[in-house]
Parts: structure tokens; sequence; C-alpha cells
């Protein structure tokens, strides 16, 4: 159902795709949105290791993105990572990654609260700023969860 890669010696294995998920702060999510045209927007999520689910917290719970979910839930997930370049050259080694699932909104406060906690761990530790924030804005956070069917990753030189 899912195409492989075409530069098969490009491909990143599974493991370090998942690492690249881990670590990367945001990525571009994109769902079918008004009119069948392509939605993306960027976004920071957390990927769950027990689970192997992705989840993204959203400030505001009407919006383009969230109609497009209601409407169909198959969606992709571009991750990259900042990249580097070798010595003496200018192209840019960058490692990707791909997922393609399913998503769907999250209704369950419990959730939304335990996973907007563990997403704001990726950018502080500032357990006083967290809990700050989590009083203060969960009534009004949304959570999304894709559901990964297939995964892929590369590393891509821009020469």
């Amino acid at each position: 159902m899912f195409r492989e890669l075409v530069r098969i010696k490009q491909k990143m294995p599974l493991e370090e795709c998942i690492e690249l998920l881990k670590t990367e702060t945001r990525g571009v999510l994109s769902v079918l949105g008004d009119d069948g045209y392509p939605y993306g927007s960027p976004l920071n999520h957390f990927y769950d290791e027990e689970s192997g689910k992705i989840y993204f917290h959203i400030g505001s719970q009407q919006s383009h993105r969230t109609d497009a979910v209601k409407n169909y839930d198959k969606a992709s997930f571009c991750v990259y990572d900042k990249g580097y370049r070798k010595d003496d050259h200018w192209a840019l080694n960058v490692k990707s990654v791909i997922v393609f699932g399913k998503v769907k909104i999250i209704d369950d406060r419990n959730t939304v609260e335990d996973i907007s906690r563990k997403l704001s761990y990726k950018f502080t530790d500032d357990n006083g700023y967290i809990e700050n924030e989590i009083k203060n804005h969960l009534h009004r956070t949304l959570l999304l969860e894709l559901t990964p069917e297939h995964i892929s990753g590369k590393y891509v030189n821009e020469s």
C-alpha cells in the first residue's frame, strides 16, 4: 500500500526514524483540507514510545486543521533535523522521516493533560511554568493522536 524509497541506499533504519521523532520538536502535519486541497502546518509533537503514537498539542479547538481531521482521518507527518555541512562543502545533509497514518481527536481530559505535560518537557524542565500553562490552558487544549501505519526515513544530501 505504501511506496518504498526509490533510492534505497538513502534509507534510514526504523530505529533512527523513531529517534528523530522522539528528539525533534517540530514537524509538518498534513491533512486533507477544504475542497480536497492538502493542508500542512508546522506543529510541536510528542512521540510516545510505549504506544508508538504521535501526539500534537493544538491551542484552538476550531481551525482548518480540526475541521479537516473531523472529515478525513488520513494524514502524513514529516520531521527533519537541522542538518550539517561537511567541511568545505556547501550541501546540507539532512535526516527526514515521513509518517503515514490515521489521526483523531482525543477527548479524554486525563490523556490531554498527561501528553501536554510530556510534550512540555521537550522544551523546558521548568515545572512551575508547565503546571501554570496546564492550569490556565488545559480547558481549551485540543490533542490529536496519529497512529502510524507506515514510517520511512532517509538521508538527504542537497547537492
